[in-house]
């Protein structure tokens, strides 16, 4: 099928991890899609940025994500071997916390419902291994070798570029103002640039993407986040290949961190930062001083070899779900459009598979992807 004047199978807006691997799977079926970003491609406006983001085969959140990630690492190594860009790093990944806590228990059961090789591990085997880490007595840590990091803006260019050479139009520093359906069962996209109409429509705006779908209200909520990158006094023993990524369940929270990777620092995050609900339009974008402190602290005491200097604050953007698991579906009046949304911190790197999956949502209006946990009925009850 071949686009005529400014008319095309599907319009995709956003073009951030997600936007942009829908984008290349749908161009790689030979249909015409336009790809549409309000920032650059790529950018650090939104959710998909940061150098840096957790993969791991290890889950915690539902062993049902398992499929979708095993998945996701496929089309990740077939993403590197079309474009050349090293877009996945495995480091092995930890996820620890104190017995009965879902981080380690969950990891736990995950990997052994799906086989997958692991190593439980006490704090103290943990820093003997990984002089890093210095883990709270009692914890408990599940080791998995597979796990290590994607790197987003890699990722978003290395979709970009195969989405443009299988014939995806692309257009960066173009704002979506509204869409509506059209009689003959289509889309017309409004832009500050132009109008587009489509067969079918792809809401993958991350933390913009309720505005242009009313059942999403609520349901997909931006929360402000801020990361931080902190020196360590030896800076090798937080390479990649002497420092898992990790998630730990720590009195002062829930948090995540990275090894050094191609700016300086050791990289840490805390989940639900601060509980800013924001509005991605209208938000404090400067990290402040209690942002950097609250990730101090906890570098302080369970990884004071990495307690030198800040490096670098940025701030992002969870979207999330009531229920922190992904919002994947077509809308319920517009079979034609589909949404991806409500990643709660999580998501990225699922972009891969999330990609495929909308792609399938946007032409068959379904999926062979085990989606069923995604769907928007879950939320119809609602009180």
């Amino acid at each position: 099928m071949h686009a005529t004047g400014d008319r095309y199978d599907v319009v995709v807006v956003g073009v951030g991890g997600m936007g942009s691997a829908t984008t290349y799977h749908l161009a790689e079926r030979g249909l015409d899609v336009l790809g549409l970003e309000r920032y650059d491609v790529p950018h650090t406006r939104g959710s998909s940025h940061g150098i840096t983001r957790i993969i791991r085969r290890a889950y915690y959140e539902h062993p049902s994500y398992i499929p979708l990630i095993d998945r996701a690492y496929e089309l990740w190594d077939a993403l590197a071997d079309e474009t050349g860009r090293e877009v996945l790093h495995r480091t092995g990944s930890i996820d620890a916390g104190p017995d009965g806590n879902v981080v380690f228990e969950g990891s736990l059961r995950s990997c052994e419902e799906y086989d997958i090789p692991h190593e439980v591990l006490t704090s103290e085997e943990v820093t003997e291994r990984f002089p890093g880490y210095r883990l709270p007595a009692g914890h408990r840590a599940l080791y998995q070798p597979d796990g290590g990091f994607v790197v987003p803006e890699q990722s978003i260019i290395g979709h970009v570029e195969a989405a443009q050479a299988a014939g995806a139009e692309v257009r960066a520093r173009e704002r979506v103002s509204e869409w509506e359906p059209t009689a003959d069962g289509g889309v017309r996209v409004e832009t500050d640039r132009g109008t587009y109409v489509a067969e079918n429509l792809v809401l993958a705006a991350g933390a913009w993407t309720h505005k242009f779908a009313d059942a999403l209200e609520g349901l997909a909520v931006p929360e402000r986040q801020v990361l931080g990158w902190f020196q360590p006094d030896r800076p090798e023993t937080f390479a990649p290949d002497n420092f898992p990524v990790w998630n730990l369940k720590v009195p002062e929270g829930r948090f995540y961190g990275l090894p050094i990777y191609d700016v300086p620092g050791f990289k840490i995050g805390k989940y639900h930062h601060r509980d800013e609900q924001v509005d991605p339009d209208d938000y404090e974008t400067e990290p402040e001083r209690e942002d950097e402190r609250l990730l101090r602290e906890v570098v302080e005491n369970y990884f004071p070899g990495a307690a030198g200097p800040t490096m670098r604050l940025a701030t992002c953007m969870f979207t999330n779900s009531p229920d922190e698991h992904f919002i994947l579906d077509t809308l319920p009046d517009h079979p034609q459009v589909a949404v991806g949304a409500g990643f709660s911190g999580h998501g990225f790197k699922f972009a891969s598979v999330i990609g495929e999956i909308l792609a399938d949502l946007a032409v068959d209006g379904d999926t062979d992807h085990p989606i069923e946990m995604f769907r928007l009925e879950r939320f119809d009850d609602r009180s």
